[in-house]
């Protein structure tokens, strides 16, 4: 069987899960979990397949005109390099490990087979969106995972939250692709293509006549699919949905989308300094107004939440100086540790009794309870804090490296990108080890309620944070083998950003573990509230309850936060700030959604009493017409004569007057 055959069949065969689950799912109970894992697992072994036979050499490309257009050829095309090859191991990784930890998170949910065949779905649609060699037919993938999100955040629908959530990601996302897509027709009409290889070739050949407003027109949806400053906000609110999906999103899916979509496409956006330094103030908004964020927030998903949104702004950060080996391999890092953090939260979720909206203020005796966790969770913070020798050590260190070299003026990106990515960059590492610390200690060392205890986890859910903590802990020892799957450039860590990045994390993580003891210290004299046992079962059905209810995390704690919290102590008068996003909702309600609403109104009422009153005075005159002239036809003939003759009696008379005044 050819590369080509088997790249074809890596996206199809989760599409085809996907139908046959929706169309068997209620049917035939028994076919759910096969149909959910069976057709990704089978997806990611092809995809390994692969990325053996592309081995990191030649481009595999294989095209056909898939609908004759009159102008800009559709293609449906493949355009497999290092990068894509390696993408598509990661989504189908996760993607699995997400499938088979649902079996046993979901068990009892009665919409899992709808749940199951979406999740499918939507890794079929990021695999299209990895593969494919045609800007139209990726757009087909970008837009039907945002569909796919919108279904899967609002999973439980029966609550506001998850509505408003789903709603809220979906409409964030469009904002942000409408100038996309302006921006697609704009490139191919510069290059007269959607190929890209032909759009790479054009542009290599100075092909492109408005370089700067195409890259900011697709900066705009890359903004909003990989939730960066200023359209991230729908990413923290997506976490109403269940844990298995927020995975899936924030590791290797989604998010990844739009990174992906500028590595692919790095050469056009190289061609405008003025586009890679607008992307670099992005990201460096982006990462350090999450960290401070992530450092605030007291729901364990939310802290994740905005994790991830700093984390791709490292990988943005690497992209606008110009290097996107750096930005993928920390894309491939992130996707193994964040899916693993994402899961096993939802670990603690199902065996604590616990909710998506847990504070981690509250939680006490997981660490004993839950020694899987508790360990695999660890190696996650320690690679996302960047100490050594995690994987995310030696992908952060990459983008700082990038970074610095373009500071230093060795990179075709401009300085001014350079130095903004490193600044921001390194601040965020602190910031990272900080609120990394922070969520190990709350949430493993707490002094919170007691919770009840559910028993032992599904082997499905252990055994695949186990599956992920392997790459968490050893990737980073493939930074010599994968610049001959990118460009060649190495991702070996410098000495200066290494000594600068991981001092100060340790600084990050020692600031706030003495934090936490000071104020430990001090609630050890504040009596915690009385607690009662809250209700305990299977995940998914205790997320939904949770969100629909607004329990706290274990029974009915006193609502009063927790002064045990080293957050509150770092950032001071900030915290509240923090903790509600820097209120950037409240200024988008304020700029954006108050005057359209206000219009709308505008409109409502110029349609019902303008519009409306002018139709219906067209509709009322001709009819209070005919109704008098209908008075007049009485068939009567006296009253015709009498009518004439008051007539002619009428004009006569008229006729004298005139007649005397004339005279």
């Amino acid at each position: 069987m050819t590369t080509t055959t088997l790249a074809v069949l890596v996206p199809l065969l989760p599409f085809l899960g996907a139908v046959a689950g929706l169309l068997l799912g209620r049917r035939v109970p028994g076919l759910v979990r096969p149909l959910a894992v069976l057709p990704t697992l089978t997806a990611l072994l092809l995809a390994v397949l692969v990325a053996v036979r592309q081995g990191g050499g030649r481009a595999v490309d294989a095209a056909t005109e898939l609908t004759p257009t009159g102008s800009v050829p559709v293609e449906l095309a493949l355009h497999i390099d290092g990068f894509a090859a390696l993408v598509a191991v990661l989504v189908g990784v996760v993607a699995s490990c997400v499938q088979i930890y649902s079996t046993g998170y979901l068990r009892e949910d009665p919409r899992y087979p709808s749940y199951a065949a979406l999740v499918s779905l939507f890794t079929s649609a990021m695999l299209l969106v990895v593969y494919s060699g045609d800007l139209m037919v990726l757009l087909v993938g970008w837009e039907i995972m945002g569909i796919c999100s919108y279904f899967l955040v609002g999973h439980y629908w029966e609550t506001p939250e998850a509505r408003a959530a789903s709603l809220k990601a979906f409409l964030v996302t469009k904002l942000g692709d409408v100038p996309f897509l302006i921006g697609l027709f704009a490139l191919a009409a510069d290059t007269g293509s959607f190929r890209v290889t032909t759009i790479l070739t054009r542009v290599a050949d100075g092909g492109l006549d408005h370089p700067t407003l195409i890259a900011l027109l697709l900066l705009a949806g890359v903004a909003g699919k990989s939730a960066q400053f200023p359209l991230h906000t729908w990413l923290p609110d997506a976490m109403a949905g269940p844990t298995p999906v927020s995975a899936l999103i924030h590791a290797a899916t989604m998010v990844a989308a739009g990174v992906y979509f500028v590595a692919r496409l790095l050469p056009v956006f190289a061609t405008s300094g003025a586009a890679l330094v607008v992307l670099a103030v992005m990201a460096a908004v982006t990462m350090a107004g999450s960290a401070v964020a992530a450092l605030a927030q007291d729901d364990i998903k939310r802290v994740l939440a905005y994790s991830t949104i700093g984390q791709l702004g490292y990988m943005t950060g690497a992209l606008a100086v110009g290097d996107r080996g750096a930005a993928v391999f920390h894309l491939l890092s992130h996707g193994a540790f964040k899916a693993l953090l994402f899961l096993a939260a939802g670990v603690i979720i199902h065996a604590a009794g616990t909710n998506s909206l847990a504070a981690m203020s509250r939680m006490k005796g997981l660490r004993d309870r839950l020694p899987d966790a508790y360990w695999t969770m660890t190696v996650a913070l320690l690679a996302l804090a960047a100490i050594p020798p995690f994987s995310g050590f030696f992908s952060k260190e990459a983008v700082l490296g990038a970074a610095e070299h373009a500071a230093t003026g060795h990179a075709v990106a401009p300085t001014a990108a350079g130095w903004i990515v490193l600044v921001a960059g390194l601040l965020a590492a602190l910031l990272t080890a900080a609120y990394a610390t922070r969520l190990w200690l709350l949430a493993f060392h707490g002094r919170g309620a007691e919770a009840p205890d559910h028993g032992r986890q599904p082997v499905a859910m252990t055994a695949v944070l186990w599956v992920l903590a392997i790459p968490s802990l050893a990737f980073g020892l493939s930074v010599g083998v994968l610049p001959d799957w990118f460009d060649g450039g190495s991702l070996t860590p410098t000495l200066t950003t290494s000594v600068l990045g991981t001092g100060l994390a340790l600084i990050g993580a020692l600031v706030t573990y003495g934090a936490w003891r000071h104020t430990t210290a001090l609630a050890a004299r504040v009596p915690m509230g009385a607690v009662a046992a809250s209700p305990g079962g299977d995940g998914g059905a205790v997320e939904a309850e949770a969100i629909a209810t607004h329990r706290p995390a274990y029974g009915d704690v006193a609502s009063a936060p927790d002064p045990a919290d080293p957050g509150r102590l770092l950032l001071g008068p900030v915290h509240r700030h923090a903790a509600a996003g820097f209120r950037l909702d409240a200024v988008y309600t304020a700029l954006f959604v108050r005057p359209v609403q206000a219009a709308a109104r505008l409109v409502r009422f110029l349609d019902r009493e303008v519009v409306d009153t002018y139709v219906r005075g067209a509709g009322t005159a001709p009819r209070w017409l005919g109704a008098a002239v209908r008075r007049a036809q009485t068939g009567n003939v006296q009253t015709y004569l009498s009518a004439l003759l008051a007539g002619t009696v009428v004009l006569a008379v008229a006729a004298v007057l005139v007649a005397t005044a004339g005279a």
